[in-house]
């Protein structure tokens, strides 16, 4: 606190007037800071309002892309127990030819063995024949 000479008909008036003058100053100069700060205050309301619109849309965003997320891996999943199923069904298929394959070929197999086994006989009874026809014809060649 700053202290006034005294004069004749009280303090000194122009010690007081420039105190005065110094407490306007001082006065304005925290009403200026007060204005200021009250516009910096409405501003980064402003931010802050703008800020808390961005998070709820960012909130909203991320829950669609969980739903999304979810439904994707849902789909995902029946696909594939589709894709699972119908391999399943491919292989079943594929199988049962192959077996029908090997059936009809072994069944070939065995009608080849047989039709070998006769063909086999018919030779040997030929061979046989035409033996017994070289052994007529040495017999006949040494009666002669």
């Amino acid at each position: 606190m700053e202290k006034f000479n005294y004069e004749t008909n009280g303090y000194n008036r122009e010690e007081v007037n420039n105190f005065v003058k110094e407490v306007i100053r001082e006065t304005e100069g925290i009403i200026k800071k007060c204005t200021s700060q009250k516009e910096e205050i409405m501003l980064l309301k402003e931010k802050l309002s703008h800020y808390e619109s961005l998070e709820d849309t960012m909130k909203k965003a991320l829950l669609n892309a969980e739903k999304t997320g979810d439904n994707v891996k849902r789909m995902a999943r029946e696909e594939a127990d589709m894709v699972i199923e119908d391999a399943k069904h491919n292989a079943s298929r594929i199988v049962n030819e192959a077996l029908l394959k090997a059936e009809k070929i072994e069944n070939e197999a065995d009608l080849l063995k047989k039709n070998i086994q006769i063909f086999k006989r018919k030779l040997k009874i030929i061979v046989d024949q035409q033996a017994a026809i070289v052994e007529e014809i040495e017999t006949l060649e040494l009666e002669e």
